[in-house]
């Protein structure tokens, strides 16, 4: 079996997001992550990056694997005892995800190297265990404008949350960095870690796991980044808290840009929110001047087509549209023809819950809606009239 087929057949499940789909799978492919840690929270960052189809992964750590490691450290084994971290780090993504290139920096980072060794990342993933190295993470990223997922453990206790110094100014981000939580002092540098103060290795599996789905929604921009924000984990508790570390901000699910697209492109995603917002619409109750619009993925429309004159937007696709029908289409968008002819869109889907949050994304927008379809795509399929202009069903090749 072929790589692009086993990349495509391990991602199924996560492609099936409305806020992934292909398009999104493509963002994550092109991503490159810079990982500082081979250890702990480096375990479970680097696998779940892998296996979710992160491209590149620079991974920087010089130590090597020690028994009392393993309580935590799942990447490595008693098999690789006084191997350097760095190699299991390339050999547990080799595992997950052929395709995934790990770049293994076998050296200590500082002031020195850190520019050199961040600067190709779209996300800088903090998985050090002392301040020493968070300070110098946090100075090359600040330099570089690059967001830093971070994470820290103390016995059954975490902290996660995202610093950026620079967060695009259409995000409605609050820019907020490490000085800004922890004072460069003599003081912050003595905290001890988890050698002094013992940590449960389940607490570091979650904490990192967080870290890994920070830096997914950073790639994507979708949901809300946890910049400006730190969770709080208590492990011994079982609960979480969230402490604000900046004043509130116009941020919203969706809100961040992607990483690693131009820069004018951002993403929309957003959950449904309950109430209000465009109707559902029985078959029966369709009206013949809507245009149907198919938010399926493209195996499902091929396998059971829509109606004739149907136009295709996957819901992926759709939820990173951000104009309304005032902003030129490019021709060959599903919606162009829409714009210029004024027709009301009813979105379907298998069910219904992809047709009701592209039907309240579109109606956000400005785009005229007539609801969604209810229920899903009915099995006896009316005639309705295309919008003057419509590509033919299966014309859109995104």
């Amino acid at each position: 079996m072929s790589t692009p087929r086993l990349a495509a057949d391990r991602t199924v499940r996560q492609r099936t997001l409305p806020q992934i789909g292909d398009s999104g799978q493509e963002l994550l492919a092109r991503a490159t992550v810079a990982v500082v840690g081979a250890g702990g929270l480096g375990s479970p960052v680097i696998q779940y990056l892998a296996a979710a189809g992160i491209g590149t992964v620079h991974v920087i750590d010089d130590d090597t694997v020690e028994l009392s490691n393993l309580n935590r450290q799942t990447l490595h084994g008693v098999d690789t005892l006084g191997r350097l971290k760095t190699d299991g780090a390339v050999a547990a993504a080799q595992r997950l995800s052929p395709e995934t290139t790990v770049v293994p920096h076998p050296v200590r980072l500082g002031d020195a190297n850190a520019h050199e060794l961040l600067a190709g990342a779209d996300v800088i993933l903090d998985g050090s265990d002392s301040f020493t190295t968070r300070f110098i993470v946090h100075r090359a990223a600040t330099a570089l404008g690059l967001p830093v997922v971070y994470g820290a453990l103390m016995q059954w206790n975490a902290q996660v949350t995202v610093f950026w110094s620079a967060p695009p100014e259409t995000s409605g981000l609050p820019a907020t960095v490490l000085t800004d939580l922890f004072e460069d002092s003599a003081t912050t540098h003595a905290a001890p870690g988890c050698a002094e103060a013992g940590v449960l290795g389940a607490v570091v599996g979650i904490t990192g796991s967080f870290m890994a789905l920070e830096a997914v929604k950073l790639i994507l921009g979708t949901g809300t980044p946890l910049l400006g924000r730190l969770l709080l984990i208590d492990g011994l508790a079982g609960t979480t808290t969230e402490i604000p570390l900046a004043a509130p901000s116009a941020v919203t699910a969706g809100s961040a840009r992607p990483l690693g697209t131009d820069q004018g492109t951002t993403s929309a995603a957003r959950l449904p929110r309950p109430g209000g917002g465009p109707a559902p619409i029985g078959p029966g109750q369709v009206d013949p001047q809507a245009a149907w619009l198919d938010v399926r993925r493209p195996e499902e429309s091929r396998e059971r087509p829509g109606p004739a004159g149907t136009l295709r937007l996957p819901l992926d696709q759709l939820l990173r549209l951000r104009t309304g029908p005032s902003v030129p289409l490019p021709a060959d968008h599903p919606l162009a023809a829409v714009r210029s002819s004024g027709a009301r869109l009813l979105p379907f889907c298998a069910s219904g819950p992809r047709s009701l949050t592209a039907a309240r994304h579109l109606a956000e927008l400005g785009w005229p809606v007539a609801g969604y379809l209810d229920g899903g795509l009915p099995t006896t399929l009316p005639t309705p009239r295309a919008a003057p202009g419509a590509p033919a069903a299966g014309a859109h090749r995104g």
